[in-house]
């Protein structure tokens, strides 16, 4: 199989090339890199290019501007799609999402449709967060699970694989969310889709280096996206599908 890993950025120029190196050293040679930068002002365009140039197993793919993390990965998930990869990753750049689980992530996407490093099964957890995120980030979850009745842990976190066939079901074009809501519309459309997945559980470690990207919009954007999800499931189910 030909994985991708999608690393969408806006100011991460110091994180950026040490996150890279350390995928591309902990991943087999089956394991690809695509950076999706959104016109950074500090230079991670440049950076991404850069890294690009010097080492076949990288990409970079620039956008106008800010354009929001789920677009990110739709245009990353897209380019790869029509490069013949099989599998894809979502990872930040910021080192919250550890490279050293790229190994299992790796071996779980052999055998499952979509797998979730997750923070709340048994093993998980979060490092470096202060109460009010805690609260916000996990009852986020249970409030996703609760209402759309599907039995994931850790809906909103954003470090996940997809098999290629998964990505081809659920309508990528269709797909409005951005954010937290983003990752929860992938995985419930999936979900619906009758797809196998699996939860293995990571440690998430704040970001040492530059700022969060979470405000409260993107919470309050992804409350009312569950209620859109959960009362609009038929519409879910045909737009997951009707590209078939």
């Amino acid at each position: 199989m030909k994985f991708l890993i999608v690393i969408p950025t806006y100011n991460e120029a110091e994180n950026l090339p040490l996150i890279v190196s350390s995928v591309l050293n902990k991943t087999p040679e089956s394991v690809h890199v695509l950076i999706v930068d959104d016109g950074s002002p500090d230079g991670t365009g440049k950076i991404a290019k850069k890294l690009a140039s010097e080492n076949n197993r990288i990409h970079d793919l620039h956008r106008a501007g800010k354009l929001g993390l789920g677009t990110a990965y739709i245009a990353g998930f897209k380019w790869g799609l029509e490069q013949g990869f099989d599998a894809f990753i979502e990872m930040d750049a910021d080192f919250s999402h550890r490279p050293e689980y790229l190994p299992q992530m790796l071996k779980y996407l052999q055998e499952y449709d979509f797998v979730i490093g997750s923070r709340y099964v048994s093993g998980g957890g979060t490092k470096n967060w202060g109460l009010i995120r805690k609260i916000l980030s996990r009852g986020g979850s249970i409030y996703a699970r609760l209402v759309l009745s599907a039995p994931v842990r850790d809906f909103t976190g954003g470090f996940n694989g997809w098999k290629r066939s998964v990505l081809e079901k659920i309508n990528l074009d269709t797909i409005r969310s951005d954010g937290y809501s983003f990752q929860i519309e992938l995985k419930y459309r999936a979900f619906l889709c009758g797809f196998k997945f699996f939860e293995f559980p990571i440690i998430f470690e704040d970001r040492q280096v530059g700022i969060s990207k979470m405000s409260s919009n993107i919470v309050f954007e992804a409350l009312l996206r569950v209620l859109f999800l959960k009362f609009n499931k038929n519409t879910q189910k045909v737009k997951a599908i009707e590209q078939l």
